[in-house]
């Protein structure tokens, strides 16, 4: 079983490469489980969203913001 630092550098390691079966395996079950590595990946999918959006010079700031 992975702990939750396991988890968590796993589900970040696999923004930077594939992973493989059996480490998708054990995270999937991880996760499966736990509520807080379950939630962390949920934060990391709307960090990734906001830095493309941000990158991609969508900003969501109006002219009343400045």
């Amino acid at each position: 079983m992975l702990s939750c630092e396991e988890a968590t550098r796993l589900m970040s390691d696999a923004r930077e490469r594939p992973l493989k079966v059996s480490e998708r395996l054990v995270l999937g079950v991880h996760v499966s489980i736990c509520t807080g590595c379950r939630r962390f990946g949920s934060q990391m999918d709307v960090l990734h969203k906001a830095m493309q959006n941000f990158a991609g010079g969508k900003n969501e700031s109006t002219e009343d913001d400045k």
